[in-house]
């Protein structure tokens, strides 16, 4: 009799938290760090972070049904794809879906440090499949897109947290414009003070994922996490950063006081000329 009263509260707890991951939270950002430019145009950005196909709740037609009515102009995918070869084809029907949206300024990928539990030609088929199906992979490596003749330098700087985040070599060649990091593990921001940015996206910490009531199991994933950044915006040495709550799960497919999220970005990118706009 007491086994069953302490089995059913288990039962009932871990159902609630496996249902928590099917709600999805779809969050919307506006970043104008720049108020008084006078010429200025706008990004649209939809980020989708930490998918974990082995543990993730919603399917790439759910996902459709809830992006395809908002203005996308840049799909950013900001690492953790899987980190099992077998679960690679469970990626195309997203990456279908993602074309099907049809970003007009493209599709960029970074990795995190789950997809490099893939080796070799894995990892390399990880990579091949993101680039069939549009995706611009960046390691340590950057793209220049224009808009309205506003120039918007997209940084992709390697998983910090596998020691593999190469920042001189991900800035090599830029020039004035906006600089737009996409990177996994947002402790990297902790060691960019001589690396210029004026907005940047990342995951990784899944928001915790299980908050009991804090996410303690997360001191181990670096210092942001000591200074309670692990999911949201947040501002370092006046820089403006996101961390998403990542759409998948990690580990066990259940959340405890976090949800799966997208998340759709508004920024307003001010003209390369303007006195507040600087380049490092």
């Amino acid at each position: 009799m007491i086994i069953t009263l302490v089995f059913i509260p288990i039962v009932f707890g871990l159902y609630i938290a496996y249902k928590n991951t099917k709600n999805v939270s779809i969050n919307k950002v506006t970043i104008n760090n720049h108020p008084t430019a006078k010429h200025s145009t706008s990004l649209n950005v939809l980020q989708i972070s930490d998918m974990h196909l082995e543990n993730i709740s919603i399917s790439a037609l759910q996902l459709y049904e809830k992006i395809k009515n908002e203005k996308i102009d840049l799909i950013a995918l900001t690492g953790d794809f899987l980190d099992r070869k077998k679960s690679i084809p469970k990626l195309i029907p997203y990456l279908e879906m993602f074309q099907k949206v049809a970003p007009k300024f493209g599709t960029y990928a970074i990795f995190g440090n789950h997809d490099y539990v893939l080796r070799g030609e894995n990892f390399t088929k990880l990579k091949n499949t993101l680039q069939q199906f549009g995706c611009q992979t960046l390691q340590n490596e950057n793209q220049t897109i224009t808009i309205e003749g506003h120039a918007i330098n997209i940084i992709g700087i390697d998983d910090f947290s596998t020691n593999r985040s190469d920042f001189a070599k991900s800035y090599t060649g830029i020039k004035e414009g906006f600089n737009f990091i996409l990177t996994h593990d947002p402790n990297a921001v902790l060691k960019m003070k001589d690396f210029h940015f004026d907005y940047l996206l990342s995951g990784h910490f899944h928001g915790g994922q299980i908050l009991y009531p804090k996410a303690y199991h997360l001191a181990k994933m670096g210092n942001l996490p000591k200074m309670n950044m692990i999911k949201g915006l947040h501002k370092y040495e006046g820089k403006s950063f996101y961390i998403s709550e990542g759409l998948g799960q990690t580990g066990v497919n259940i959340r405890v006081g976090s949800r799966p999220e997208i998340t759709f970005h508004r920024i307003t990118i001010p003209s390369a000329s303007n006195p507040q706009q600087q380049v490092s």
